[in-house]
């Protein structure tokens, strides 16, 4: 009987067992918001929206290679029109602030002007207003006067992703390009060698191991025999690739010594500081040798909401904590005021002095005999 019972249980379970795969895979997985609005302003999309994720159609879009390698996650491709114009835009989303900075350094060709008062920072090229706003860079294109197009380009801005964290963190490298001599809108931010190469970088991009998580940035210094010097930064995760980096690159130069100017190679630490093209020795010595690791934490961008929240949280409860404390220190102070003159009075209204001296009983256990016992007096 039992084992008849547990053959007709055993098909059961082993359905349910097998049912639970099927329900895990069912399970369905809410996409994320778009990255751009059905309006904006009084624009309206005109037409649906191209989407990738970094993978799918990513290989036909302009610089695909370069949006690799900065690490992008996501993009979308809209056309808008109203009765005041059109416009077109393309947001791309990256993994993090670092990919959507060194996009944007990408922009910074020939003919690219700095834009004031859109996003973290902004660009305007033959393509358009080019901008960046956290881990997502914008190319806005519009018919609207320069004042509207800004104002739809804010309003888009609040439809973003935005992230918190490490992720929201902008790049320390360019940091550290020193401010003395810089020529403005020449520094370079890459993350990879296509970016490197097509930025004019100095060195083969195949020697600089990008592949081992490598970050550059290249700027143009004006030299005192008003000359253009050229600074190259490189970061690595360790002291040691670093040191094979070096060595790869003073191996370069032996083999292709430069006919003009100078290349100065200095390392700190996983950073190489590089300095070529119309420095003098000395001042190519110098340059290099007054870049210094620093350990510190920069916030470069406001704090996010929820960090405002937490801290007023937390105000709010040590804030409670003082008062309570306060008020039970001037409770129990009034509290003994009030016992204390409370008792006095009522000693003072029954005639009787305000303060009395206690009476203690004294047992003497020496074993003498009192004085007044042996006098004959009678004890009291």
């Amino acid at each position: 009987m039992v084992s008849a019972t547990k053959s007709r249980f055993f098909p059961t379970i082993l359905l349910l067992a097998m049912s639970i795969p099927a329900i895990t895979q069912s399970k369905l997985v809410e996409p994320p918001a778009p990255l751009l609005p059905s309006t904006l302003g009084d624009f309206t999309k005109t037409t649906p929206a191209e989407v990738g994720d970094g993978l799918g159609a990513l290989p036909t879009l302009p610089d695909a290679a370069v949006l690799k390698e900065d690490g992008i996650k996501r993009y979308e491709h809209s056309d808008y029109s109203s009765g005041s114009g059109k416009g077109t835009i393309t947001a791309y989303q990256f993994i993090d602030n670092s990919g959507a900075t060194a996009a944007l350094s990408y922009n910074r060709r020939q003919g690219a002007t700095p834009t004031k008062h859109i996003g973290d920072d902004a660009l305007t090229t033959p393509e358009g207003i080019v901008f960046q706003s956290g881990v997502n860079l914008v190319v806005a294109k519009f018919t609207t006067p320069p004042a509207k197009t800004a104002d739809l380009l804010n309003e888009l801005i609040a439809h973003l992703p935005k992230v918190a964290g490490p992720a929201a963190q902008p790049p320390l490298l360019p940091t550290y390009l020193p401010e003395k001599g810089l020529i403005t809108g020449t520094p370079r931010y890459a993350l990879g060698p296509a970016a490197y190469t097509a930025m004019g970088g100095v060195l083969p991009a195949n020697i600089l191991a990008f592949d081992k998580a490598g970050e550059s940035v290249t700027a143009e210094y004006q030299t005192r025999i008003h000359a253009k010097g050229i600074l190259t930064i490189l970061l690595y995760p360790t002291p040691t690739i670093a040191g094979d980096e070096g060595r790869a690159i003073e191996a370069y130069f032996k083999a292709n010594p430069v006919s003009t100017g100078v290349a100065t190679i200095r390392r700190e630490g996983p950073m190489l500081m590089l300095a070529t093209g119309g420095f003098t020795p000395t001042e190519a010595q110098a340059l290099v040798d007054n870049i210094h690791l620093r350990n510190e934490l920069t916030w470069n961008k406001e704090k996010p909401a929820e960090f405002h929240a937490e801290v007023t949280k937390t105000a709010s409860l040590l804030t409670s904590i003082l008062v309570f404390c306060g008020v039970g220190a001037l409770a129990a102070i009034l509290l003994g005021f009030f016992l204390g003159f409370g008792r006095a009075g009522i000693r003072v209204l029954m005639g009787k002095p305000a303060a009395s001296e206690p009476e203690f009983l004294r047992i003497d256990l020496s074993g003498k005999p009192n004085a007044s016992l042996q006098s004959g007096e009678t004890p009291h």
